[in-house]
């Protein structure tokens, strides 16, 4: 298995020209910021939206009734521990990892079913992020948009693996976590 990165796009109309590059760029910050966290398997979801839409999510899960930059939904709880399932007529025990998948596209792609594997792919998280507003704040900041988009995504990645930015401790480690990873992408300011 690998990192997989599902994407959505809220927005009304069509993708601008200088998007069609996004999925490539965003697959490879996946994978080197999984590479950082040594998460090599598990889905993300990512949803472009616009300010109206991150607003409406912002107001109803963190109570904030204004648009912001990016908001993670993360799968994992820290702590979580591995659950035993019960089978077959003798009720035998086998401990599996819980995520999420799809048993239709494990077999059409050739990879043993979830069911006799044992390993279903994990559901890391959501990722949501505004694209007006990060066409603002590539401005704002005077870089690219790829830069501003590549560094929504990481930060929002980083929330998904539970980290935070709510000390200068904890934002001086994201935000110097974030720095590298972007780095090894070739997303310098």
């Amino acid at each position: 298995m690998s990192l997989k990165l599902e994407w959505v796009d809220e927005r009304e109309g069509e993708a601008a020209a200088g998007e069609s590059g996004w999925p490539a760029l965003l697959t490879r910050l996946l994978e080197e910021a999984g590479a950082s966290e040594g998460v090599t398997d598990g889905i993300v979801t990512l949803t472009l939206t616009d300010n109206e839409g991150i607003r409406e999510l912002n107001r109803t899960y963190r109570g904030l009734d204004k648009a912001t930059d990016v908001l993670s939904f993360p799968m994992r709880e820290p702590g979580t521990e591995e659950i035993e399932i019960l089978y077959g007529d003798d009720y035998e025990t086998e401990t599996i990892e819980i995520a999420f998948g799809d048993e239709q596209e494990a077999d059409e792609a050739g990879d043993e079913s979830p069911s006799t594997s044992g390993r279903i792919e994990e559901l890391l998280g959501d990722i949501v992020i505004s694209i007006p507003r990060m066409h603002e704040q590539a401005e704002e900041y005077g870089h690219s948009a790829e830069r501003e988009l590549g560094f929504l995504f990481v930060h929002g990645f980083l929330h998904l693996m539970g980290y935070d930015h709510g000390s200068e401790d904890e934002e001086r480690t994201m935000f110097t976590k974030q720095e590298e990873i972007l780095a090894k992408a070739g997303l310098t300011r």
